[in-house]
């Protein structure tokens, strides 16, 4: 009986504890509320670090602008950008947007409908993914804006909530197993042989959202060391269990050592045609045989790395995981610092081809010659700084720009360094030294020009173009040095053709050198380290913020009003700060006009950024009438008449009304003469005289706003368009 009294009340208990925990879930399980936002809402004005919000239809209209691919700046439409990404589309949804810090560059493209802009730089970025919740997080029902709106709350059911999906990292994949040493090899191939496969682990933290100032594109993934799987296949066996692999072999030494190791090997080309270069090579009329030595990887090598993939945390790249990165390397200088040659101040970043195309050999062969330029350019403190990247499959710097500081040191690291193997994946390459090498971190000077220049076997495994633009946009020198390049029954299998002339600085062959041989490349020495030294010829460190005279011209007149007045100087102020400001980077005047005009400051009087913005500041109220064309006159001759050669010519031009005087000729000749027009247009401006004044097309050049306190809406369109345009120009 006591027995079946316990029983029935360990029953009761149980009953009453599980009905208790369901009404607690129920509790805790708390309806969100999703904010709808309008297809014109920017990331940027949107206060909230992380947040989920509904977009409506019809956003995929161009004239919601978007820029960036993956991440974009954080002024471009929320709703585009998830359209651009695909994870909307045009009839709306749910989304959810993580801010992240700022950019050096943006990649334009065009993708689901949507066509991106490129950009050089801005100061905030954000993630779009799919609408869903992630665990641990609470995201507001309203959102907070900068203009102090908030949006309307729209209940909508909830479904249920599910794990935000791992955020995928351009560049983290499964990689194959780069094959070892194997003296000199044969030519790269367009498919790797995955022996074995590296494991990829997979993290799944979920960080707090935070807003952060940390530079997305310099975090470097941890890497973990797996061992290397030996086999005992020859490389005979190994090219039959590949159908359709095609060998280009250099020399018997290479068969000898592949077959020393049992391991497979990418090759490029083919084996069947006469002029292939098998055994012998007919531009040199020697045979090419090399002795059979162990080849050991360095522990941490990037073909042993397993990358880890986390969910988004403040400071992680979408591009950047998946590249080892070699930074601790940064031995103490043997000897004293050298001070260098003076008259060759440029950061001179070299990529070094690692690929097992070139072989042990011809390896050798480039850390020499690398070697001879560090010491014919005169590295030194005060004249050129020199780091190595080595690519193969993926970059990595073999040092920066502040780790050897003389010749000798140099030298004797670059003798040190082994040989990475893989492709020869240059475009990669590119953009990792574009994102990560050229940094106050790694020693750049930001007064010396940034140079690179990339080694390579024959042609590259990868598109080099997109990469190169950006790099160029971002004021990099491109050179290229090519070295036993594709002969006529080898162009076929080259990717991306004519890839020199597309990856380049300049088109004219100042940039670009082909060496037949690589037993001629000490040849070369004193050519290349004459070309980077020529400053005055490195046009690509030249960049749409750095390059410009940029002349403001300001109404004055009595319509304005003096609080009008100081939204405009504000306006001038806001497009000024985009600038780098200096004497031999952009530099800056302003005019302010009635029926007279007055020379406020010249180009050469300010050469910082802050002395601008306060003489900008200072500007004091005129009010008078309105003579734009006299204005105009009046600018070309006190202001670009003194404009450097090397300077791109900008006039912005802002008025609030009709001119008293004709402004077409004024226009006309400040046009012949090479000043690239912007006129801004205020409440009662007269659209025809706006297009009169800008330079064609003048849709692209003219702006118009009802209210002056709307003025701060063209800042980020006029540099845009300026940026647009410079990187535009023909590059012949």
């Amino acid at each position: 009986m006591k027995a079946s009294v316990v029983v029935i009340f360990f029953g009761v208990f149980l009953t009453c504890t599980y009905a208790a925990k369901e009404a607690t879930k129920k509790i805790k399980k708390a309806k969100l509320y999703i904010p709808q936002i309008d297809c014109d809402a920017k990331a940027g004005k949107i206060i909230n670090p992380e947040f989920i919000a509904k977009c409506p239809p019809g956003c995929q209209d161009v004239k919601y602008r978007v820029y960036g691919t993956d991440i974009y700046a954080s002024f471009s439409s929320v709703c585009g950008a998830a359209i651009h990404s695909g994870i909307i589309d045009n009839t709306g949804g749910k989304i959810l947007v993580q801010k992240v810090a700022g950019h050096a560059g943006y990649r334009g493209s065009f993708s689901n409908g949507v066509r991106s802009l490129s950009l050089p730089r801005w100061r905030e970025s954000f993630l779009v993914s799919e609408g869903k919740p992630r665990k641990g997080v609470t995201y507001p029902s309203t959102l907070e804006y900068s203009s102090s709106k908030s949006t309307a709350v729209k209940p909508e059911p909830k479904k249920p909530e599910q794990d935000l999906k791992a955020l995928k990292s351009a560049g983290t994949s499964n990689t194959s197993e780069k094959a070892l040493e194997q003296g000199d090899t044969g030519r790269k191939g367009d498919q790797t042989s995955p022996v074995p496969t590296p494991t990829i682990q997979l993290a799944t933290t979920t960080p707090t959202p935070t807003s952060t100032t940390t530079d997305p594109f310099t975090t470097t993934p941890k890497p973990t060391t797996t061992p290397a799987t030996t086999r005992t296949t020859t490389a005979a066996a190994a090219a039959k269990s590949r159908p359709g692999l095609q060998h280009r072999v250099r020399d018997i030494g290479q068969v000898q050592a592949a077959q020393g190791r049992g391991l497979n090997t990418a090759f490029r080309g083919t084996s069947t045609s006469a002029s292939n270069r098998n055994i012998l090579r007919p531009n040199t009329g020697i045979q090419r045989q090399e002795p059979v030595a162990a080849f050991r990887r360095p522990a941490g090598s990037p073909a042993h790395l397993a990358m880890e993939t986390d969910l988004w945390k403040p400071g992680l790249s979408l591009f950047d995981t998946g590249f080892a990165s070699k930074e601790d390397l940064n031995p103490k200088p043997l000897e004293a610092t050298s001070q260098g040659n003076p008259s060759c101040k440029v950061d001179l970043s070299f990529l070094m081809d690692g690929s097992w195309s070139i072989g042990k050999r011809r390896f050798q062969l480039q850390k020499q010659f690398l070697g001879n330029v560090a010491q014919a350019l005169g590295i030194g403190s005060t004249g050129p700084l020199m780091g190595i990247v080595q690519y193969g499959d993926d970059p990595s710097t073999e040092f920066n720009l502040k780790t050897y500081a003389n010749p000798k040191d140099l030298r004797n690291a670059i003798e040190k360094i082994p040989q990475k193997g893989g492709l020869s994946n240059v475009g990669k390459a590119l953009s990792f030294v574009n994102k990560n090498f050229f940094s106050d971190a790694n020693g750049n000077r930001g007064g010396a020009p940034n140079v690179v220049v990339v080694m390579v076997d024959g042609w590259p495994t990868d598109r080099v173009e997109e990469a190169s633009r950006l790099a160029r946009e971002s004021g990099i020198n491109i050179f290229f040095v090519t070295i036993e390049a594709a002969a006529e029954n080898e162009k076929q299998n080259v990717i991306e053709p004519n890839f020199v002339d597309k990856a380049v600085c300049r088109t004219n062959g100042f940039y670009s050198i082909s060496v037949p041989s690589w037993f001629g490349l000490h040849k070369i020495v004193q050519p290349l380290v004459k070309r980077v030294c020529d400053t005055d010829r490195l046009v690509c460190s030249k960049t749409c913020l750095n390059s410009a005279d940029i002349g403001f011209v300001i109404d004055g007149s009595s319509s304005v009003g003096t609080g009008n007045f100081r939204t405009v100087l504000q306006f001038v102020a806001n497009i000024s700060k985009e600038f780098e400001i200096s004497d031999t980077d952009t530099r800056i005047g302003a005019v302010q006009y009635t029926y007279e005009q007055r020379l406020e400051f010249s180009f050469d009087k300010y050469s910082t950024k802050q002395d601008v913005l306060s003489a900008i500041k200072r500007i004091s109220y005129w009010s008078g009438g309105t003579s734009t064309g006299a204005a105009i006159s009046y600018t070309s001759e006190q202001l670009f008449t003194k404009s450097k050669p090397n300077k791109r010519k900008i006039m912005i031009l802002i008025t609030d009304g009709r001119s008293y005087d004709d402004v077409r000729v004024p226009a006309m000749a400040a046009h012949q003469n090479g000043v690239i027009a912007y006129s801004i247009g205020v409440a009662w401006a007269a659209q025809d005289e706006l297009e009169a004044i800008a330079t064609d097309p003048d849709k692209e050049h003219s702006f118009f706003v009802d209210e002056f306190d709307n003025l701060y809406q063209f800042v980020n369109p006029l540099i845009q368009n300026i940026c647009t345009e410079f990187n535009s120009q023909p590059r012949n």
